[in-house]
């Protein structure tokens, strides 16, 4: 059994099934991937059908990202031969008296350059009758947003990796990492691994291995939920007649048109309760499911339908919500990225800077805020603000 690499990925989500793909085009059969589960398993943050990709983000620097990860989501799936992302235009909600006012995404977007309207509530009502919403309501619409296919995504950066040589290991959870002569050993399902450049995409479980190397960062993980609803007319909801859409307020709501299922999918941003990676369940939370179906009920009426089903799954957050994707200031051959549970959209991109940093030593992108020594990750307790 190979245990010499150039490049070693832990963690086979989202983010670092890209990676291994990306690094893979750079580098074939030096590369090796390692996931502590089964492939495409539901523990973490990155499966199921559907996952929002949009243009409209709060600074000019996460657009520009955006409007990058189109690129990196077309290289995989022309190489796949599958359709990963599905445009269905994308609206953002803002209610009279939001706490999370659209004035920073309008600006945000004119920078870039990026086309938008502005709708008031009735235009957005007349466009897509699904909605019920007050006046004063006021929309920001892109045309480029909408849904990738996460799961497909996920397992198309992982058989594309193996088509050009990389080596994925499941059921493959790692012990140990142990920085050794300018290299670095990884300890992971009985085996010994040694690599040039060690990439971290771990998600909820990134400060277990930050722990063999004397780190620990403030994050948070929370456990979440989506629910499917089946409305009594389902094509209303069809992706050629309904956008992907969030409710830009505090508590704020997101959801998809139909795809995966016979129906739609409803979910709230940061809704549930603190958890870890050992400690979380998978069973619902009801008051959580309470205030989506009390969401429902008042602005997509037309939806009130019987649930399919509610899935759960892990967000894990710096205090900032803000990306980490950098090297380690002791460790330079030793990079790490956490997506800040609003990165699965960027995951292909995301994948792919890191296969720059690694091979190249540094990426064109713009990721100067995403360093992992930025100040508020270095205090004790930092303030958290979730909201984006």
């Amino acid at each position: 059994m190979r245990t010499d690499y150039d490049y070693i990925v832990i963690g086979l989500g989202g983010i670092g099934s890209a990676a291994a793909y990306w690094l893979a085009r750079r580098a074939g059969a030096d590369v090796l991937g390692l996931e502590q589960f089964e492939l495409g398993h539901v523990r973490g943050a990155s499966q199921d059908h559907s996952r929002i990709i949009r243009l409209s983000y709060h600074t000019p620097a996460y657009v520009r990202l955006a409007r990058d990860t189109y690129a990196a989501w077309d290289a995989a799936a022309g190489e796949s031969g599958e359709q990963l992302v599905l445009r269905t235009g994308g609206v953002d909600l803002e209610p009279p008296g939001s706490r999370m006012p659209i004035d920073d995404y309008i600006a945000s977007l004119a920078a870039c350059d990026i086309p938008f309207e502005l709708l008031d509530a009735g235009e957005l009502m007349r466009r897509w009758p699904q909605f019920q919403l007050a006046d004063g309501t006021r929309g920001l619409y892109q045309e480029a947003g909408g849904l990738v296919a996460a799961a497909r995504g996920n397992a198309a950066h992982q058989r594309l990796a193996r088509a050009r040589g990389a080596t994925l290991r499941e059921r493959a959870p790692v012990t140990a990492i142990r920085p050794s002569g300018g290299e670095v050993e990884v300890d992971a399902g009985g085996q010994t691994y040694r690599c040039r450049k060690l990439v971290i995409a771990a998600d909820a479980w990134t400060n277990d291995l930050l722990a063999h190397l004397g780190m620990r960062l403030p994050l948070t993980v929370t456990q979440e939920q989506v629910t499917y609803f089946a409305p009594p007319r389902l094509a209303d909801y069809a992706p050629e007649r309904f956008p992907i859409w969030i409710w830009m307020d505090e508590p704020a709501f997101y959801g998809f048109p139909v795809f995966g299922e016979a129906g739609i999918k409803i979910g709230q941003d940061v809704g549930g309760r603190e958890v870890t990676a050992a400690t979380r369940t998978f069973e619902p939370d009801p008051e959580a499911l309470a205030r989506v179906l009390a969401f429902r009920d008042q602005h997509l009426p037309g939806a009130r339908g019987p649930i399919i089903y509610t899935k759960t799954c892990l967000y894990t957050m710096p205090p900032d919500r803000d990306f980490i994707i950098d090297a380690l200031p002791e460790h330079p051959n030793i990079l790490l990225a956490q997506g800040a549970a609003h990165a699965f959209k960027f995951a292909a991109l995301i994948g792919k800077i890191l296969s720059e940093l690694a091979a190249d030593g540094a990426t064109a992108s713009e990721i100067g805020g995403f360093a992992v020594d930025r100040p508020i990750l270095r205090m004790a307790n930092p303030p958290r603000s979730f909201l984006i």
